[in-house]
């Protein structure tokens, strides 16, 4: 396996944990994915690239994302799976635009 995928896969287990709060202090993450802290930290820093807004929550004793975010994905899928998410996601947006601006409208009135 390439180390490119390998970092893949690293990046999406981390993403996983991060989202079961369960990723523990560095150490402990490191530790259960086989791999040193300051490759950890180069992973982190990498995901951080790609705009995830991660932070380190010294109470939780965890990493935890900062604000909602999209699930990682990375690689090829069957159109029909994207086009399904895309009506999904579309789907649940406009359902929510659409109660909220009923909120909006009786707070009005």
């Amino acid at each position: 396996m390439s180390a490119f995928i390998k970092r893949v896969e690293l990046i999406n287990r981390i993403d996983q944990l991060i989202r079961l709060q369960a990723t523990g202090t560095p150490v402990e993450l490191a530790s259960r994915l086989g791999i040193s802290k300051n490759k950890l930290y180069r992973i982190l820093k990498n995901m951080r690239d790609l705009n995830a807004p991660i932070d380190y929550d010294v109470t939780s004793r965890n990493f935890v994302y900062q604000e909602d975010v999209v699930y990682f994905r990375f690689g090829f899928y069957p159109t029909k799976l994207y086009r399904n998410t895309q009506v999904s996601a579309y789907k649940k947006l406009s359902l929510n635009s659409t109660k909220k601006i009923r909120e909006l409208t009786k707070e009005i009135h």
